[in-house]
């Protein structure tokens, strides 16, 4: 005769779990790349406009989101400049916010609000994170006009672009 053998088993739940937590990302898009500054003619009553831009990505639902800029390497006081690279001369320039924080939207000239560096003072801010997908925002620059100022092919700065979440 033939004996069936069973095989006995048993089961237990095992319990699966996971935390994601709120990060970003932020990167330079476009350089704030200004044209040729004519303090003679052209920039001597009328300012030279530019914009640049950031992209931020954030993970999905993250909250309490703002950009802030730098005051840059050669600030002096709350004005930031740039340094000239054989003049030694100082251009003075400004940062301002896009007329909205809706992701892409152009700069306007005047600028109306500065952009600030630190938390609640003046740093853009900026819906939940609808998704991890990385959304673009302008940075609108101005050199005002009248500037005396050496000639100089590389007028320059570097500002630090921070999410804060």
């Amino acid at each position: 005769t033939s004996g069936i053998a069973l095989a006995a088993s048993a089961s237990a739940s095992l319990a699966v779990s996971a935390a994601v937590s709120q990060n970003c990302t932020i990167s330079a898009t476009s350089a704030l790349a200004f044209s040729a500054y004519d303090p003679v003619v052209t920039n001597a009553s009328a300012a030279l406009n530019a914009s640049g831009s950031v992209t931020v990505a954030c993970t999905k639902g993250a909250s309490s989101l703002t950009i802030g800029m730098g005051d840059g390497a050669h600030v002096s006081g709350s004005q930031r400049r740039m340094l000239g690279g054989t003049s030694g001369d100082f251009l003075n320039y400004n940062l301002f916010q896009p007329p909205s924080s809706t992701p892409s939207t152009a700069c306007t000239f005047p600028g109306t609000t500065a952009w600030g560096s630190t938390i609640g003072t003046n740093t853009l801010a900026l819906s939940n994170a609808p998704d991890k997908t990385g959304r673009l925002y302008n940075v609108c620059g101005t050199i005002p006009a009248g500037q005396d100022v050496g000639v100089d092919a590389s007028y320059t700065d570097t500002v630090s672009a921070t999410i804060n979440f």
